[in-house]
């Protein structure tokens, strides 16, 4: 197995678990994450959503496969089961990822997944018919930085 591969599996497994300390271990300090909910985090903003996401979790269960990495880069599929926090929804999110590495760490991680998919389950019917609507995504990235922001500014 290729050492950036073992990174993923070792990301994977960590988040699995809801040990935010194992996640961060497989990032480089200079990191930069983006997903359509939060789509551009550099640094400390990055374990800080996953530290948010990870404190927040509600039955929550994690599954990842089809990993593969080399010296420039690497993917994985990752699904992951909870209930959405704002709405008590269940959300099953299919994810695939894409991943950089520097110094044998995770450096650039993109996250893929259809919104719309996601908010049909996350928002019920709001979701179902305005999931397609940038307006939508913009107050749900909206949310979800005001929501980072808090959560950082509580643990310093």
């Amino acid at each position: 197995m290729h050492p950036n591969e073992k990174v993923i599996h070792d990301f994977y497994t960590a988040f699995a678990k809801l040990d935010a300390d194992g996640m961060a271990k497989c990032y480089h300090p200079d990191a930069q994450f983006t997903d359509p909910a939060f789509p551009l985090l550099k640094g400390t903003e990055v374990m800080g959503m996953w530290r948010m996401l990870v404190s927040r979790a509600k039955d929550f269960s994690l599954t990842h496969n089809a990993v593969s990495a080399d010296d420039q880069g690497g993917r994985a599929h990752w699904e992951a089961k909870y209930t959405f926090s704002k709405t008590g929804r269940p959300v099953h999110n299919r994810i695939d990822a894409m991943f950089a590495f520097k110094d044998g760490l995770i450096i650039r991680h993109i996250d893929r997944f259809s919104f719309w998919r996601w908010a049909a389950q996350a928002l019920g019917p709001v979701g179902l018919v305005a999931g397609w609507f940038p307006p939508l995504k913009w107050a749900v990235r909206k949310q979800a930085r005001t929501g980072l922001d808090q959560f950082m500014d509580r643990q310093r």
